[in-house]
């Protein structure tokens, strides 16, 4: 034990220090400032923009930059689906792998423009060359860039005063993309190729087996989508068992690689926060509240996986190794499903499923808190910052003071944008869980029965619901309903709320800004993020806890 916890603080302690720096440099990126990698990628830039035939300086208001936003992702949408159903007849398929059905490829096309990348299917079985690398993983780099261009609008409606445009989005997508992304993701993939990662485009391989007859290894270009499939929060695996098969993550530094890049962008993102709006003291308080809510459930499912563990003829054991890989263990395990689950990432190095009940609930608690812990790129701070405003709302309520933050008082019109950020995730996950078990053919679904059938039903809607991907692989999920009805609620739960941020932003920039007081609440002390994580909390709670006792919690007292 002493083991994993010396682990999870090295771990802990490397994040921050790393996030720091590339905090800054995003902030720099996103603002416009000079950076290292300018004199190389600013010719490159303009060339972009002048092939798209965008006007760099030209500011967009809050309607015009939704629907860019919403443009941009139905077109990849449409692309995405008709590559997926026509790949049979496209090249660099050299195992032959037929189109795709429209269900699954509609969801699976949902699912990656959402950034969710929610996978009901094995990709080595499924997905063609063409289609993993055209399709999914340059939907894995743009869907990134689209969750941290609207947090900078979102930001600039924080930092601007009375203005009513929001920055250019074709700008923002850009320079997230070009400057953050494709750098990071080409230095991770070389790691990751040094380290046994496959990268090719060479036909499946067949291997003879030490116990005689040969067995067909899968290949493909997968080091470069594992890059920008973690740094991006995507998570789709490029192979079916994600990152507990050996040719996507075969050793201990491409584990812990891998792990870095889940958190390290969003972690980043709340010191570029701070520095946006200077004040580096509010994205302290934020990285502070999401830090300890990961930290306390990264807890509470380590020891539940290492002490809740069936005792068999008291035989004593490291913990519940069933679902894991042993090259991992469950320290590092319990780090990746807290790590994928806080973020909105959905890779995993070990089968969900197989997690003790209580373990299970707290991943699913993760997810349902709205991915913002640390959640997605981009997405998972503006999640978090609608829950700040809900405290800052509620605080000022308590005191019959007008809320502010950041200088911005906080309005009913901001209120109504900040609901839809906050309830929409929740709504649809209980809506979409609610018709799944109503469905006549949901037992066959289903790999167990009771209350952990339903846990898996509830998991995989919370993971579809938030923008997550992973699941716990006990729920037939391709079938013509999950498919639609999924795909429908990973598009709604991706873009109303994205949609809500981008006119809060537009009406706080619109705003004069309001001098601080005596009486103003500080937004930077221990006292607000005890605040914030109790609102957290208590949304998460009121939301989810009579699913949770139906599911998980049952599950636990039926084991004992």
């Amino acid at each position: 034990m002493s083991y994993v916890v010396l682990q999870d603080m090295f771990y802990i302690a490397l994040l921050i220090v790393l996030s720091i720096p590339l905090g800054i440099y995003i902030c720099k990126v996103m603002t416009g400032q000079r950076v290292f990698l300018t004199p190389v990628l600013s010719p490159v830039e303009k060339g972009i923009y002048k092939i798209m035939g965008v006007k760099n300086d030209e500011e967009m208001g809050a309607k015009k930059y939704t629907a860019a936003v919403l443009g941009f992702s139905f077109i990849g949408l449409l692309f995405l689906w008709g590559l997926q159903m026509l790949q049979g007849v496209l090249p660099f398929n050299p195992e032959g792998l037929k189109g795709v059905s429209w269900h699954l490829a509609f969801n699976t096309a949902a699912s990656f423009v959402s950034n969710t990348n929610w996978q009901a299917y094995s990709g080595e079985s499924t997905l063609s060359y063409l289609s993993q690398s055209l399709g999914l993983t340059v939907w894995n780099f743009v869907s990134a860039g689209v969750g941290i261009a609207v947090l900078f609008a979102l930001i600039r409606g924080f930092v601007l005063r009375q203005k009513s445009t929001l920055g250019n989005f074709w700008v923002d997508l850009t320079k997230a993309t070009l400057y953050i992304l494709i750098p990071l993701s080409v230095v991770l993939a070389a790691l990751l190729i040094s380290q046994g990662v496959v990268q090719t485009f060479s036909p499946y391989q067949d291997v003879a087996m030490l116990q005689g007859g040969s067995q067909t290894i899968p290949l493909g270009p997968a080091a470069s989508q594992i890059a920008i499939k973690q740094l991006g929060t995507n998570g789709g695996g490029f192979f079916g068992a994600n990152s507990a098969f050996p040719l996507e993550n075969p050793t201990p530094l491409s584990n812990i690689l891998q792990l870095l890049s889940i958190l390290l962008i969003p972690a980043a993102l709340c010191v570029s926060f701070g520095k946006a709006v200077k004040d580096s003291r509010q994205g302290i308080a934020i990285y502070a509240a999401m830090l300890i809510l990961f930290l306390v459930s990264l807890a509470c499912v380590t020891m539940s996986e290492q002490f809740l563990a069936p005792d068999f003829a008291n035989v004593v054991s490291s913990g519940s190794m069933e679902g894991k890989e042993v090259i991992h263990g469950v320290g590092s395990s319990t780090l990746w499903a807290s790590a994928t689950t806080a973020a909105s990432n959905g890779s995993v190095n070990a089968m969900h499923d197989s997690f003790t009940p209580l373990a299970g609930m707290l991943l699913m608690f993760l997810m349902q808190l709205g991915e913002i812990v640390f959640g997605g790129a981009g997405s998972g701070l503006y999640g978090m910052l609608a829950f700040v405003l809900l405290t800052v709302f509620i605080a000022g309520l308590m005191v019959g003071r007008t809320p502010e933050y950041l200088g911005k008082k906080i309005e009913p019109f901001d209120m109504k944008m900040v609901c839809l950020i906050v309830l929409t995730p929740p709504l649809l996950t209980l809506l979409g869980t609610a018709a799944a078990v109503m469905m006549p053919d949901a037992a066959a679904w289903l790999t167990n029965t009771g209350a952990h059938g339903f846990s898996e039903i509830l998991y995989a809607f919370s993971s579809m619901g938030n923008n997550n991907g992973s699941a716990f692989a006990g729920f037939g999920a391709n079938t013509v309903f999950t498919n639609i009805t999924g795909a429908m609620i990973m598009l709604l739960v991706r873009f109303i709320p994205m949609a809500a941020a981008i006119f809060l932003a537009g009406n706080l920039a619109q705003k004069k800004a309001v001098a601080a007081s005596d009486g103003t609440l500080s937004t930077s002390n221990i006292m607000f993020v005890g605040l914030l994580i109790a609102v957290i909390l208590l949304v998460g709670a009121l939301s989810f806890l009579p699913a949770l006792a139906l599911g998980p919690i049952a599950d636990y007292f039926s084991s004992l």
